[in-house]
């Protein structure tokens, strides 16, 4: 666990510049587009819409951008199509990755996707070769110097959360995904708000790599999440104990 809030804390800042250069923005766009083609542009009867308007809301987004984004979907104003198309691969040391995209063009996507993986000596690899070591979860991280364990349990046990894990100074909260939307809903409702929220792709077993060697495979990370056709990054990596971020 200790190496997976590492992980978290490292993606809550990735995250934060991410939104600085607008390109969360563009990724929720197209989220909640397609969330809204496939069930439909109502929320309530749509979970994949409702997670994505909440993260939307989450991160600051304007009502007007999430209405366009939905009309967009729907088809009620003209828009690309989009393709929701994954990629499994393996990072050095064995690192399993996934990464989950939403373009408008295959070919360019996959281009992009193998390039980057081959910069930082990864492969690609078929379909299926590393997503049997995953189970999709919801992840709700929270600070644990904001919140305690035991007033987060209580409130995510009683609206449907699986579990509720602290350690290194970081709470999640795990949920099914179909629970995903409800439970952030009823955290958000009892005053506590996150530090990150995804439904993410979690690895059975991890894989513990030296420094040197799991900064390589964060740089692939990098690489990938750079992407603007990349939506979402899954890696079985275990950071040590003693890792520290390089400067920038």
């Amino acid at each position: 666990m200790s190496g997976h809030s590492k992980w978290a804390t490292i993606k809550h800042k990735k995250g934060a510049a991410d939104a600085k250069r607008g390109q969360k923005f563009t990724k929720l766009i197209k989220e909640i587009s397609v969330a809204a083609k496939m069930g439909g542009s109502d929320p309530e009867s749509n979970a994949r819409l409702r997670t994505a308007i909440i993260k939307a809301r989450a991160e600051n987004m304007p009502k007007d951008n999430i209405d366009r984004a939905i009309k967009k979907g729907s088809g009620e104003m003209d828009s690309a199509v989009f393709y929701e198309l994954t990629y499994e691969g393996y990072a050095p040391g064995g690192v399993a990755l996934i990464i989950d995209t939403l373009t408008d063009n295959k070919n360019r996507t996959a281009s992009d996707v193998r390039a980057a993986l081959t910069k930082g000596g990864g492969t690609l690899g078929a379909t299926g070769c590393v997503s049997y070591m995953f189970q999709t979860k919801g992840i709700i991280t929270y600070d644990g110097e904001q919140y305690s364990e035991e007033e987060l349990f209580e409130v995510a046990l009683e609206n449907g959360a699986d579990d509720v894990v602290a350690e290194d100074g970081i709470i999640e909260v795990i949920t099914a995904p179909a629970d995903f939307a409800t439970v952030l809903e009823a955290m958000q409702a009892a005053g506590f708000e996150p530090m990150s929220a995804e439904v993410e792709k979690v690895a059975d077993q991890t894989v513990l790599l030296e420094t040197e060697k799991a900064r390589k495979v964060l740089k692939i990370v990098d690489r990938l999440e750079e992407l603007d056709d990349v939506q979402q990054v899954s890696t079985n990596l275990e950071l040590p104990d003693d890792f520290e971020e390089e400067d920038e």
